[in-house]
């Protein structure tokens, strides 16, 4: 493949090492996420997967490596970039209403001198709807469910019109009419070509929800399509040991025969 035709990767990270207080969360990283594409994150408890989310947004500051978005630096990438957090990182008692969140989506791309507009709120209203939630831009978030903040927490990524989404356990704490309505989401949000990578923690369904997946505990175990990655010796290396909880249903080989 020549310079001219190479695909840059939506996400790069190159030698990613971070640690806290001396103690190494993330060691010599390395992973390329094409574009397009609908990737989990997986590990065990306490491997690092929200670190290296953090540390490719610039939230984190690597001990060593770098992070490249589209070929560039994050900071030259803020506006290409959407960031669902972990639910319970939020605090839900701050009083605003469903669409001032969702609406606060739109400061990057407004800058710090410009109030959102009625263009802004419309487009804030669209993405409502698009995640079930139009007829609730009143309402305070602390008066909505679980599954319902979270809703709105992919409104307001969504609002932002990203390239590269990042969510931190999106399905976390949500009922399985709202787990459904968020898998159709990214999956449209990767049919439009955009890139979206999630912590992930239920390995029985990353087979049926995404393409490409990366293996992580402290170190990368692989990182590739679902197909050729998500096998069960990369799993027992990933988990330090022999996973009796998994079917054939984790392992795509299997289930194709």
């Amino acid at each position: 493949m020549t310079a001219e035709n190479r695909v840059i990767p939506a996400l790069q990270v190159e030698d990613l090492t971070v640690a806290y207080r001396d103690k190494p969360v993330l060691w010599d990283v390395d992973v390329s996420v094409p574009p397009g594409v609908l990737m989990a994150v997986v590990g065990p408890n306490g491997a690092g997967k929200t670190t290296l989310i953090k540390a490719c947004l610039g939230l984190v500051r690597p001990a060593a490596g770098r992070v490249l978005i589209h070929g560039r630096p994050v900071e030259a990438q803020r506006r290409n970039i959407a960031y669902v957090p972990q639910r319970g990182s939020v605090d839900w008692d701050f009083p605003t209403t469903v669409l001032d969140v969702v609406t606060m989506g739109r400061y990057g791309a407004l800058g710090w001198f410009r109030r959102p507009g009625a263009a802004e709120r419309e487009r804030a209203r669209q993405c409502l709807e698009m995640v079930g939630m139009l007829g609730y831009e009143r309402r305070q978030i602390s008066q909505l469910s679980g599954g319902q903040q979270q809703r709105v927490f992919l409104a307001r990524a969504l609002v932002q019109d990203a390239d590269l989404f990042f969510m931190d356990e999106p399905f976390q704490g949500v009922d399985a009419t709202t787990e459904r309505a968020i898998v159709a989401l990214l999956q449209d949000l990767r049919a439009s070509g955009r890139t979206v990578i999630c912590v992930h923690h239920d390995l029985q369904t990353v087979p049926e929800y995404f393409d490409w997946v990366s293996l992580v505990n402290v170190r990368l175990v692989a990182s590739g399509p679902v197909n050729e990655v998500f096998t069960p010796n990369h799993l027992r290396t990933t988990y330090g040991g022999r996973l009796p909880f998994l079917s054939q249903r984790a392992d795509p080989k299997e289930r194709a025969r």
